[in-house]
C-alpha cells in the first residue's frame, strides 16, 4: 500500500505560459485522468487532493470541485479544504469554525496546501490555526524564506515563529513541506539559499530535527523536489532521520504536471529498507500507515 499525502489535480487544467517556438499553452496540474496514470504507474494505491486557494501564484480552485471528484473515486481519493485566512470578513478575528465543520461534514479530513505569504505570527494565520485545532484538522503548509515574493507561510532561519505556534497550538498537527522548510533539516551555512534544493552533506542537525524531538504535533510531508533532495542530499542522515521520526514522516509526490517528475522517493525509500537501512516497519509506516493513522484515513 502507498498512500500520496500531496496530491493535486484540476478538473480543468490552466495555462501557465507560452511555449514561443510553437504558440502553443503549457498547462499546469495533471486532471484527473493524468493523475490516475502516473498513480497506477508508480504503484500510488490513494491520494489525498490539496486544493490551492490563495491566489499568490496558483489560480484558486473550488473545494467542491475536489470533493465531488473524491466522492466518485470509491476511496482512492481524499479530501481537504483550504481556506485562505482572509475569507469571508478579511479580519484576523473571523469565525472560520463553521465552515470548517461544513467541510469536515462533506468528508474533508484536514486543512492545505496552507501556501498564502503571510508570517506564521500574523494574526490571521493564527486565527486560522486556531480554528484548524478546534475542528481537529492536520495542517499541511508550505514555508516560505521570503516576505516579498512567492508563496509559503514565512519564517526566519532556524524557525523560531514556527516553534512558536507549534507550542501555542499543541493539539494542532502541523504538516511541513517546501524547499524552506526542507533547508533546514541540517545546520544551514553562511549564504546557503533556503529557497533552493540543497545537495550537499549534512554536517550538523538544524531546526527541523530540533524542532520535531521538542514537539510532538510537528509532522513532515516528503513530497517534490525538497523532499526528494532533503533525503537524497545525505543517505545515512536520511536513514538516521526516518529511524528515529519514523512515526512522522510521510510520503507524497506533488506532482504538478501531467508527466512523472524523477524527483519522487518512492524508488529511494525502498532501497533503504532493502539495505537494511531502516526496518520493513518504518517503510511501512512512511508509505502509508502515518497517513491512515495521522490523517484518519
Amino acid at each position: 500500500m502507498i498512500i500520496d499525502i500531496h496530491a493535486h489535480l484540476y478538473k480543468y487544467p490552466y495555462p501557465y505560459s507560452i511555449d514561443p517556438a510553437t504558440g502553443k499553452y503549457n498547462f499546469i496540474f495533471p486532471n484527473e485522468y493524468d493523475l490516475r496514470s502516473i498513480h497506477d504507474s508508480l504503484g500510488i494505491d490513494r491520494a489525498v487532493l490539496l486544493p490551492l486557494v490563495s491566489s499568490e501564484v496558483y489560480m484558486p480552485q473550488s473545494i467542491g470541485e475536489l470533493i465531488d471528484i473524491c466522492d466518485a473515486s470509491d476511496g482512492r481519493f481524499v479530501p481537504f479544504c483550504n481556506l485562505d485566512p482572509r475569507v469571508l470578513s478579511n479580519s484576523s478575528d473571523t469565525d472560520l469554525g463553521f465552515l470548517l465543520e461544513y467541510y469536515k461534514q462533506k468528508g474533508c479530513v484536514g486543512m492545505g496546501e496552507v501556501l498564502p505569504l503571510m508570517a506564521f505570527d500574523d494574526p490571521y494565520m493564527q486565527n486560522l490555526f486556531y480554528h484548524c485545532q478546534k475542528v481537529g484538522f492536520p495542517l499541511l503548509f508550505d514555508l516560505s524564506a521570503s516576505q516579498k515574493t512567492g508563496y509559503g507561510i514565512y519564517d526566519d532561519p532556524g524557525l523560531p515563529r514556527l516553534r512558536h505556534s507549534l507550542e501555542k497550538f499543541p493539539q494542532l498537527l502541523f504538516i511541513g513541506h517546501g524547499p524552506a522548510f526542507w533547508s533546514e533539516l541540517g545546520e544551514l551555512h553562511p549564504g546557503e539559499n533556503r529557497r533552493s534544493y540543497l545537495h550537499t552533506a549534512i554536517e550538523k542537525e538544524g531546526a527541523v530535527i530540533k524542532l520535531m524531538r521538542d514537539y510532538k504535533n510537528l509532522a513532515v510531508d516528503l513530497s517534490a523536489g525538497s523532499g526528494y533532495y532533503a533525503m537524497t542530499r545525505d543517505r545515512d542522515f536520511a536513514a538516521s532521520f526516518i529511524n528515529e521520526f519514523s512515526d512522522r514522516i510521510m510520503f507524497g509526490t506533488d506532482i504538478c504536471f501531467a508527466a512523472i517528475p524523477h524527483e519522487i522517493l518512492n524508488v529511494f525509500l525502498k532501497e533503504l529498507a532493502s539495505d537494511k537501512l531502516i526496518t520493513t516497519e518504518k517503510y511501512e509506516a512512511v508509505m502509508h500507515k502515518n497517513a491512515e493513522r495521522l490523517l484518519g484515513i
